[in-house]
Order: structure tokens, then C-alpha cells, then sequence
């Protein structure tokens, strides 16, 4: 299989995923990752929820906000049921609330995320973008991550265990080049904030509510980490444990995910065992697409003697 059709098929894998199986009146179930080992990435749970809250609003309203709360770590190779409530559909606003459940151990559903969606439909009003894109270099002149992923991890050789290898150079449907030094590309503590251009690897269909849950999906990639940017330390490296605690995104306008997005992240507090980031998505021309914010917990990892 050449690198073409690879990414090809990636993207095709995570529309799939994306595309979620109604069961019932406001039930969804979404699918597993094929291949996924471990706790389900967050962006993905995130998505699958959005498509839920999405799938049950009239035709003319958009997802204008979400705001979810991860509660659980959800575990990879069960599927995921995503239960819908109506709370308000109003003429302009409507909004819906998600509650993301596997099975338990004793075939109990759990919850693993709450998510509250809000939907407009698109009007005119004022305008104005107090949040200039910053002056940086643009993606043709930058690296693929990946690249950079497959130099560390030879350059790291037995210090990565096989799972770690495994979870680093993974192929991924997002493409991803960092302007920076990301918190596993470097030990040296820096300021928290970094700068990555992203976009589904290969092209999209012409969905805009796709297209939204795509980049909701890639805006739980880079976040978290920005707040471990001061103090030097890695979770790819083992020397820190943490995960999501929420998660919430606005989306200003219409932005195609197979386009170039700027991710410009930073950090201006951690502490408490929590870190708290945020996010502003640009598009090649300037726009503000959408802001994300999001707190995690992240923990130094202790010696185990």
C-alpha cells in the first residue's frame, strides 16, 4: 500500500467512525477505532457525541458551542452508546445534552462523558475579531510530525517501551506540523504555548456538520500538553499521568477540517494536580474559525519504589 492510499484510507476510517448508528429514537451507538489498544482518545468520544447532538437537531440549525465533562476513560474495542435529551429547540436556538455510556464490567452501562451542544440558525449581526492570527511560518515550509515522531523514536531506541513506540508512531487521519517544540520533543522547560497546522490527511465530503466534528475531534490533540511546556516533562516519555477533565469549543464559522487550520495553544495556569489551556483555530486567510478551552489532570509521576 503506497503513502497515498494509506492516508486515504485512514481519513475513510475516520469518517466511518464518525458516522454514527442511530438504534433507536435519540440512541446512538458509535463504533470502536479498528486496531485501538487501550483508553479511547477523547477527541473521538467528543466527535461521536457531537454527531449524536447533531443528527438530532432540525435541518437550518448549526452547533454554535459544546461544553462536555469526561468522567470515565472509555476503553478501546467496545462500543460506545450515546443517549440524546432534548432540553429546548427554540425558533433561533436549540440545544441537546449527551450522555456517553459503555458497559461496565457487570454489563451495567457507565457513563464516560456528559456533552450539552447549542444550535443557531445563522443569522447576520456585528461583527468584530479582537484575536489577530499570529505571524508564523506557514504548513509548506514545515515537517510532517510524523517524521519528526519516527527520528525520537529511533533516536530513543530501548528507552521507549513497546507500547509507548506503539502509541508514538501510530499513523494518524490528522496531519499534523508544530511550529514549536511540543512537550515530547523536547526536556528543556519553555513558555506554554505552541503552534501546529492540521488537517484530515486526505480529502472530505462536503458535510459541514462532518467537517465541525472533525475538528472538534483534532482540538483534544496538542491541547493538554501546552500546560506541561514549563516544567519539561512528558507523558510520552512516562515521567507524568494525566487526562481531560473537559472540554468546549465554539465555532465562529464554517471552516473545511481537509483544509490547513493554525492550532495556536497556550497555558496560563497550572497547578493542583490540573493544568488549563486554550485553543484558537485560524484558517489559511486570517479567520478565527473557533476557541477551545480545556483543563486536565496532570500529576508527576511518582517512582514506584
Amino acid at each position: 500500500m503506497n503513502e497515498h492510499t494509506e492516508t486515504r484510507a485512514l481519513v475513510d476510517e475516520l469518517v466511518e467512525l464518525l458516522t454514527i448508528e442511530k438504534r433507536a429514537a435519540d440512541i446512538y451507538v458509535g463504533s470502536p477505532q479498528e486496531g485501538g489498544v487501550g483508553r479511547v482518545f477523547g477527541g473521538q468520544v467528543l466527535a461521536q457525541a457531537l454527531q449524536g447532538a447533531q443528527a438530532s437537531v432540525e435541518a437550518g440549525k448549526t452547533a454554535h458551542s459544546l461544553h462536555a465533562y469526561f468522567l470515565r476513560g472509555g476503553r478501546e474495542g467496545a462500543p460506545i452508546e450515546y443517549r440524546i435529551e432534548r432540553d429546548f429547540d427554540g425558533r433561533s436556538f436549540a440545544n441537546r445534552r449527551v450522555v456517553a455510556s459503555q458497559e461496565g464490567e457487570d454489563g451495567t452501562p457507565v457513563p464516560i462523558l456528559n456533552l450539552t451542544a447549542s444550535f443557531q440558525v445563522p443569522e447576520d449581526g456585528l461583527e468584530h475579531e479582537d484575536s489577530p492570527m499570529p505571524e508564523v511560518e506557514g504548513p509548506d515550509q514545515l515537517r510532517p510530525d510524523m517524521e519528526i515522531r519516527r527520528e525520537m523514536a529511533d533516536a530513543m531506541g530501548d528507552r521507549l517501551s513497546d507500547a509507548q513506540r506503539t502509541l508514538m508512531l501510530r499513523p494518524r487521519p490528522i496531519e499534523m506540523r508544530t511550529l514549536d517544540k511540543l512537550h515530547w520533543m523536547n526536556a528543556a522547560p519553555r513558555p506554554p504555548r505552541a503552534h501546529t497546522w492540521f488537517r484530515a490527511a486526505a480529502s472530505l465530503p462536503d458535510d459541514p456538520a462532518l467537517h465541525r466534528a472533525i475538528i472538534t475531534y483534532a482540538s483534544d490533540y496538542t491541547l493538554l500538553g501546552t500546560s506541561a511546556l514549563p516544567h519539561g516533562l512528558s507523558w510520552m516519555r512516562g515521567e507524568l499521568v494525566g487526562a481531560s477533565l473537559d472540554h468546549a469549543i465554539w465555532f465562529h464559522r464554517d471552516a473545511r477540517a481537509d483544509e490547513w487550520l493554525l492550532y495556536a495553544t497556550d497555558a496560563p495556569w497550572s497547578g493542583g494536580g490540573r493544568g488549563f489551556n486554550r485553543g484558537r483555530i485560524f484558517d489559511t486567510g486570517g479567520n478565527l474559525v473557533a476557541s477551545v478551552a480545556q483543563e486536565g489532570m496532570m500529576r508527576k509521576r511518582r517512582s514506584k519504589s
